[in-house]
Order: C-alpha cells, then structure tokens, then sequence
C-alpha cells in the first residue's frame, strides 16, 4: 500500500528542510513500499516554496503544492489528503513535534480496522518528551472538556497534529470539511464519527516546539465560535 505524507507549510523555511530530509531518510528504511511527500504550502511569504523545489532536485517522491493565498492549516491538510495517491494518508507538522516514525504505530491499528488513527498526547503510554507551557497546556485540557460536551466526541486529545486516514476516509471526510483553521481537527473527527468510520487513538512521542504558529489569545476564541457551527454545518447531512 502506498504511503502518502502529508505537510502543511507556513513560513516554515527554516524548519522544514531538515524535516523533509529526517521523513524521507526513514521512510526510504522503514516504509516497506512506495510512498510520497506532499507538501502544501499555504501562501508562504519567506523561502518556504524554493527551499522545497532545491529539495526536489535528489527527492523524487517529494511534490510541492502551492496555495495561492494564507487559507490556513485546515485548508492545506484538506488539499494534501484529496490530492494524495497513497492507500494510507497521514498528516504531521513541519516543525516535526511529531516525527515520522510513529508511522509504525499507525500500521497495526489499521490492519487491526482502523479507518482513522489519531496520536494522542493525553494517551497514558504517550511519551511526552517536552512539554508546553502550563497554560498551554490548561488551555488544551478546557478545549477537550468544551468539545466533549458541544461537538460530543469521545476523544482524549483532537488537536495533535499527526492523523492517519486510509484513502477511502481520507476522501469521504475531507470533502466534506468546511473549517480552514486550527479547528478542523474536531470537524474532520466528527465527520468520520458520523459517517461510521473506526477512529482509534494511539499514544505518540511528542516533543513540543516552542514556536507553535498559534496565536494565545485570538485562536482559541475563533475555536471556541467553530465548535458551535460544527454540529450546524453538517446538520443538513442528516436530513
């Protein structure tokens, strides 16, 4: 089965090199089969485009897709999973907080039935090799209690940014996303809930990077607004 990773880029030319080159060096050992590195880059304004194209040059499994403005993360993640051609699709971060080796936990649940797999921070064998700061990290907590009880998933953490879709999820649940921003990961997990797909939660070693592109005060409140239209959104799919 093919591989597809996908990386969603902001402004990240000085960090996404040497994740480019740490993923691949592991997938061309451990991956088993052929794979692809997608990288979509959502209206960069640095060098985040030609460090990726200088790249292509010795990766040939890495492709580089192009937003043409700032959309947000949602957006990018949404068009590397509907452009990517892997049986299994899995979405991380450029800073790499979660590397590309806890690919091998993914594996397992999906042959166990799995459409979906989702790493877990709050998963009791995580490994959490650096932790945020305390308000970071209460903020989180208060985020998954608010979810919980509006959107109603069952979930210990939603917001990790490293999820797994085999291709026929990975379709039926990103063309249906309207969220753009950080808050897509709910939505995307609330539809494969509601579209009956098996989502499993696994524990992951997560490293925080203190340069998170999230902004303190104004995106946790545009957070909270979404997790009241999540339900209203996709409402009409029920009728």
């Amino acid at each position: 089965m093919k591989l597809s990773i996908i990386i969603p880029a902001f402004n990240e030319a000085e960090r996404l090199p040497a994740t480019l080159q740490d993923a691949r060096a592991w997938l061309k050992a451990h991956a088993g089969g052929s794979f692809e590195i997608l990288v979509v880059d959502d209206g960069s304004t640095d060098a985040t485009c030609d460090e990726v194209l200088i790249l292509q040059a010795a990766m040939p499994e890495l492709k580089l897709l192009r937003q043409p403005e700032n959309r947000g993360k949602g957006a990018a993640v949404r068009r590397g999973m509907l452009e990517a051609e892997g049986g299994l699709r899995v979405f991380l971060d450029a800073d790499h907080s979660t590397h590309v080796s806890e690919v091998a936990k993914v594996w397992p649940a999906i042959h166990a039935g799995a459409d979906v797999v989702a790493a877990s921070r709050q998963h009791p064998e995580s490994d959490i090799s650096q932790h945020q700061s305390w308000l970071r990290e209460h903020m989180g907590k208060t985020f998954n209690l608010l979810m919980r009880s509006m959107v109603g998933l069952d979930m210990q953490d939603t917001q990790c940014g490293f999820k797994a879709f085999t291709a026929k999820a990975a379709q039926a649940v990103f063309s249906r996303q309207k969220l753009e921003g950080f808050s897509f990961d709910v939505e995307i997990l609330f539809l494969a809930h509601k579209l009956g797909f098996t989502t499993v939660e696994i524990p992951v070693r997560w490293v925080n990077e203190p340069n998170s592109k999230v902004r303190m005060l104004l995106d946790p409140m545009k957070m909270f607004v979404d997790l009241l239209r999540i339900r209203r959104m996709h409402a009409a799919d029920d009728r």
